[in-house]
């Protein structure tokens, strides 16, 4: 395509029919407040699918201290006192899922979690470039559809009594595939629409979609685990396919693709192109080829950047080892803090499977506070490296 060409990927549906139904159009601020929960919601559901694996790990493969309780958070007791011996450990050895509950299974479900993370990170570099080449709202929503059915096809092993670890660390691998859409597609949305006006701050309660996926997922799953671990795979992959379909309705990926200019030109030039919007629509004077020519930029400008390139930016190298050291404690407790909740005794007593779930919910709550928290600091202070130093050294 000729620089300059302009391709209109066309309005999300569900935007249409609002339109349709209201006889006029959003402001740009309404616009950006959509943009804004859809994204919100999309990764939300993204973390959500992926917090199942640490909720029934418990069940997978319990431990001879690791009996089921029936007292979960916030129904019943938080710690249930147990005594096992003689039968009651020859009973629990046959207890979990084949092939988690054999002596290596602690170990298997780690090569699970390395699995997905593995095909997750090779998927993010891929990921990157196609979501500068396709329509964002398709391939986010494919991206969500597709996380969503290989999640739950993970729950329905237990349906269908599978005892085959290829099964379960090939559904891991192509989820981590599919959810590797997820975090270049919402970035690059945000950035389509948004300035650098205030951004830590917005970047800082628009990002606690992390932490309420973690906590989403994490009760979803444990809500359901009584009627058998492969629910908590179901739910939150239904969820997030449900999230999908929200974003294929109503996400405008692009400012121009609902009429409005790119955020490279003034806010001044926004506004006036929007009130002249408007002015056309109370009128009943404008057609799609005028609306299609409100657009002032094009996405096919739109450039990828290589890796190298990348790279050489100033401060790029420094932020992703500070973001490397980062995820790997939050993905550390993210996967293994309910585990080990449930399996170390605190006084002689142990946390049942649900309520070490549930538990687990406090690290996010503190994740949602403290992010919200730096965006602000890094905005009032115009110093966000020095905020993120901070927050690093303190955590």
């Amino acid at each position: 395509m000729a620089p300059g060409a302009y391709t209109m990927r066309g309005n999300p549906p569900g935007i249409l029919l609002l339109r349709k139904i209201s006889g006029k159009d959003w402001s740009l601020t309404t616009y950006r407040y959509v943009v804004l929960l859809i994204t919100f919601i999309a990764y939300t559901a993204y973390h959500a699918s992926r917090k199942p694996n640490s909720i029934v790990k418990s069940v997978l493969d319990p431990q001879p201290k690791n009996h089921n309780v029936l007292n979960p958070l916030p129904m019943g007791d938080l710690f249930v006192k147990r005594d096992l011996v003689g039968s009651d450990l020859n009973r629990l050895k046959n207890k979990g899922w084949a092939p988690f509950n054999g002596e290596d299974g602690t170990w298997k479900l780690g090569e699970i979690d390395v699995a997905f993370l593995a095909c997750y990170s090779l998927g993010m570099y891929v990921a990157g470039h196609l979501g500068d080449t396709l329509d964002l709202r398709l391939f986010l929503t494919t991206g969500m559809i597709g996380s969503g059915i290989f999640v739950g096809l993970f729950g329905m092993g237990y349906f269908w009594n599978i005892h085959m670890f290829w099964f379960y660390l090939s559904m891991q691998m192509v989820a981590g595939l599919f959810q590797a859409t997820g975090w270049p597609s919402v970035v690059a949305v945000i950035g389509n629409w948004f300035g650098k006006r205030k951004r830590g701050l917005i970047m800082g309660i628009w990002n606690a979609h992390t932490s309420v996926g973690n906590i989403t997922g994490s009760l979803l799953a444990a809500s359901v685990l009584d009627y058998g671990w492969g629910w908590s795979f179901i739910v939150p992959g239904a969820f997030i396919i449900l999230a999908g379909i929200i974003v294929y309705l109503f996400l405008p990926a692009y400012p121009e693709d609902v009429g409005f200019p790119c955020p490279n030109g003034s806010a001044a030039n926004v506004v006036a192109v929007h009130n002249d919007v408007e002015a056309q629509t109370r009128k009943g004077a404008m057609d799609e080829g005028e609306e299609n020519s409100v657009a002032q930029c094009v996405s096919a400008n739109r450039k990828s950047v290589g890796l190298l390139q990348a790279c050489l930016i100033p401060g790029v190298i420094p932020f992703a080892f500070c973001l490397f050291f980062a995820k790997l404690v939050a993905y550390t407790f993210l996967y293994w803090l309910p585990f080990y909740l449930s399996q170390t005794a605190i006084g002689g007593e142990y946390m049942s499977v649900k309520s070490a779930g549930n538990f687990s919910t406090l690290f996010d709550v503190g994740g949602i506070v403290g992010g919200i928290l730096a965006g602000y600091l890094s905005d009032k202070l115009r110093a966000r490296a020095t905020t993120a130093a901070s927050f690093m050294l303190v955590h």
